[in-house]
């Protein structure tokens, strides 16, 4: 048994600049929403897909944007997809699949606190995490909890995190803070490349273990400019290590058994899809729940 931890908001801008654009009668673009459905249909008909959730950033600021003025905003946002964010949540329970919608806090702190939530459940075989995302790469332990990207076709165990990165998943979020993250608008620090940090972080594990003498260092090319960087930023550089850190303690009220996948909400569906003006669909679900009902 698997538990599947989908990124709605990576699903939904997948969707918007991979599926063509569409406007209904009432001149809604819906495009996204459209493809978002197929693409998670697609998901929910596989072998071994019992137990999924959906996490969706409601809102694209959240605390971080407290404690960072330059973290990621909603600023840049096309309105056509801003529009479907209220949207594709309904989609999404329209498919059966528990929703979580974040407003202070953020979609991958969702994930993260599910899958820490109910990694020890024995039960349980493999937790994967929907996502490309490499911050949810932290989340990762052994075989137990993986990415799983969709696009690329690939999964991401420890083993393969370190082989990518350099480092272990619970290093990811120092990994972060030194080499920045420009898809959340975490800086980094001048210089550190993803190789020196990662040789680095090889050998102390964590920005608060790495010493401020060069004679503790592992050889590393340019170490005297990286560590006197380091020095000028290190009130920085422990903030941007707690936006890189992604939270565990999301309330989350459902049990696991509530994430069982019951199939699709006909009645909500059929209003939803009435809504995005695509009988099309509405009819392939139906048609494969008779189908698999036999």
């Amino acid at each position: 048994m698997k538990l599947h931890l989908v990124d709605g908001t990576f699903e939904l801008f997948k969707a918007y600049f991979s599926y063509p654009s569409t406007i209904t009668s009432s001149g809604v673009e819906v495009g996204a929403v459209r493809g978002f459905l197929r693409s998670m249909f697609s998901l929910l008909k596989q072998d071994g897909v019992t137990h999924i959730a959906a996490a969706f950033d409601h809102t694209i600021e959240s605390f971080r944007n407290d404690l960072f003025i330059g973290y990621k905003t909603g600023e840049g946002l096309e309105a056509e997809l801003a529009n479907q964010f209220p949207l594709v949540e309904d989609a999404s329970q329209a498919l059966g699949i528990v929703t979580w919608p974040m407003i202070e806090f953020e979609a991958d702190d969702a994930l993260a606190s599910a899958a820490y939530k109910w990694k020890k459940l024995k039960s349980l075989e493999q937790i994967v995490i929907c996502s490309p995302d490499k911050d949810l790469c932290q989340m990762v332990e052994g075989n137990r909890v993986i990415t799983w990207d969709r696009i690329r076709k690939t999964n991401l165990d420890e083993g393969a995190v370190t082989e990518k990165f350099g480092i272990p998943p619970k290093s990811i979020p120092d990994y972060l803070a030194l080499v920045g993250d420009s898809a959340d608008g975490i800086p980094g620090v001048p210089r550190w490349g993803a190789k020196s940090t990662a040789q680095i972080l090889q050998v102390f594990g964590c920005i608060e273990n790495i010493p401020f003498d060069l004679e503790h260092w592992p050889k590393v090319r340019g170490g005297k400019s990286l560590l006197a960087q380091l020095l000028d930023h290190q009130d920085e550089v422990k903030l941007y290590k707690t936006l890189a850190t992604l939270r565990r303690d999301v309330p989350i009220a459902e049990t696991f058994a509530q994430l069982r996948w019951q199939g699709c909400d006909i009645k909500a569906l059929k209003k939803l899809c009435k809504r995005i003006e695509d009988p099309a669909f509405l009819q392939s679900v139906e048609t494969w729940q008779k189908q698999s009902q036999k």
